[in-house]
């Protein structure tokens, strides 16, 4: 539900488990003893994760360590940084491609999806395109666009697929509604405290052609059951 964007890195994960095996069998040859070894690498578990946040397409483990043994020894770079930001530009241009056909094919699957279910009894729709049915119907009162409110929510991809759920983790989540994706800030100013929503979004209206973790391609529609559980503020200031 939140603003945060991240490119998908399925694409990294399934090129590091081609390879995993063949490096673990390696490493673990390595015995952990002293501090300057468990130093380096905890050091080495830390780029780790750091490489695979950037979600680098087609990464190359050999070629990786290779570079982190140049820089550490201080030796020559192999590649210049003119042959560097010409491969950057050039992998981020197909990935960029990639994700905009993945994205344009899930959009068009979710708004043919969105049409047949707006004409299903008891489904409301809005000019935006959100749509919504209305589960519980509370009697408190109803949130501004400057809210802080405290929710419970369940999200799931059309398929079925759970990609969230406070209900779940049994934490309600407390945020700013100006702070969200658009669906959610426009749907909770119709909702009043105690009222529970299933809720129908099309990607314009979550992440749009963005994907903010693997759990959820680009140009996805989403549904959401939300409870509105507490208004905390009128604002994030108070």
């Amino acid at each position: 539900m939140f603003r945060t964007l991240y490119l998908p890195i399925g694409i990294l994960l399934l090129t590091l488990a081609g390879c995993s095996q063949q490096a673990t069998e390696k490493t673990l040859e390595q015995e952990l003893d002293t501090d300057a070894q468990k130093l380096s690498y905890g050091l080495g578990l830390n780029v780790g994760a750091g490489v695979l946040k950037q979600g680098i397409p087609g990464l190359d483990l050999d070629a990786l360590i290779a570079g982190l043994k140049d820089s550490i020894k201080g030796s020559e770079a192999r590649i210049s940084n003119e042959e560097l930001q010409a491969v950057l530009m050039r992998v981020s241009k197909e990935e960029e491609d990639k994700i905009s056909k993945i994205a344009g094919q899930n959009d068009e699957l979710g708004q043919s999806w969105l049409k047949e279910n707006a004409e299903k009894e008891g489904v409301v729709s809005t000019d935006s395109g959100l749509q919504y049915e209305v589960l519980i119907q509370g009697d408190g009162a109803t949130p501004v666009a400057e809210s802080v409110v405290k929710t419970h929510y369940h999200g799931t991809l059309l398929d079925g697929t759970v990609f969230d759920s406070s209900v779940d983790r049994g934490e309600p989540a407390e945020f700013p509604l100006n702070q969200v994706i658009s669906g959610w800030t426009e749907v909770l100013q119709l909702m009043t405290v105690g009222s529970k929503y299933r809720v129908y979004l099309p990607a314009s209206l979550a992440y749009g052609n963005y994907s903010p973790g693997p759990s959820i391609p680009p140009g996805s529609a989403l549904i959401f059951e939300i409870e509105l559980l507490e208004i905390i503020s009128e604002s994030p200031e108070l």
